[in-house]
């Protein structure tokens, strides 16, 4: 799989140039913490709203704190966050998926009619009332998008075990007496694998994008806490007079957004073409 996904780089530039961004921003996410001289929280308020220079390459923001820090100590807090939620998301989706699938009749139909309820509200219209009703907080915040974005991995893991529980080898293994967890961690799992993770990596991208917009209007990351969103919020202000304060977040937001859908598009061509019509972004 290594050896194709190089292959699949060398011959795409889109799927190259994203997986050089998520790299990037994962490098910055876990290293750039310890390279950046200055407190993300610290304020000096005689250096307000000074814009880039050599001391500070992004300029400082309206309470004097750096603009680079505060970015790098956001990019740990935005990648985990995603990288939690979507792992949430993607254990209840594919259990979900694989009892419906597997087990069909009344279980199949039930477990489906609560993926259509699911699917029935726009994920970020019920992850905000969701985040309303528990608080604003980064924890509730996480808990509101996991709880929203489930139902997609759910639909695509059941179609594919219904295609998979038919062939030949589940019917022996089912026949031979083996136990029903392990056929589906032996047989549907690997099977079910591909799709989910290109799901994933293109969800990536959309859970840091959600995550900003609760922090932007205040139901997510709370001040001082260097999150994008929140530097959005705190920068709009000073839109006029210090532009680079919503500008670094707002690229660094666009950027992870495209480089998580470029990678997943590449994989999605290398793993699973047929999955092209069939995924969505929750």
């Amino acid at each position: 799989m290594v050896a194709q996904l190089l292959a699949e780089l060398r011959g795409n530039p889109f799927t190259l140039a994203g997986a050089t961004i998520v790299v990037g921003l994962t490098a910055v996410a876990v290293v750039g913490p310890l390279l950046v001289p200055y407190d993300p929280t610290a304020q000096d308020l005689a250096n307000r709203l000074h814009p880039p220079s050599l001391a500070h390459p992004l300029g400082t923001d309206q309470l004097g704190r750096d603009v680079l820090t505060r970015l790098v100590y956001g990019a740990r807090i935005s990648l985990g966050i995603a990288l939690l939620v979507t792992a949430i998301r993607v254990a209840i989706g594919t259990a979900i998926g694989i009892v419906s699938g597997y087990a069909g009749g009344w279980v199949d139909e039930l477990l489906m009619r609560l993926v259509d309820v699911q699917l029935a509200f726009p994920g970020l219209v019920l992850a905000l009332v969701v985040a309303g009703i528990l608080g604003p907080s980064l924890r509730n915040v996480m808990i509101a998008l996991a709880v929203v974005g489930w139902a997609t991995y759910a639909r695509v893991v059941r179609g594919t075990v219904l295609s998979v529980k038919e062939r030949e080898y589940v019917d022996a293994s089912r026949l031979l007496g083996t136990p029903p967890r392990r056929i589906a961690t032996r047989h549907l799992l690997p099977k079910v694998a591909n799709p989910v993770i290109v799901l994933a990596t293109l969800n990536l991208g959309t859970v840091v994008l959600a995550t900003a917009g609760l922090s932007f209007i205040g139901l997510g990351a709370q001040p001082p806490t260097p999150e994008w969103g929140t530097m959005l919020a705190g920068g709009r202000d000073h839109l006029r007079r210090a532009w680079w304060i919503v500008n670094a977040p707002g690229i660094a937001i666009m950027l992870t957004v495209l480089g998580f859908n470029l990678l997943g598009d590449g994989l999605r061509d290398m793993l699973d073409p047929r999955q092209q019509s069939r995924l969505e972004e929750v």
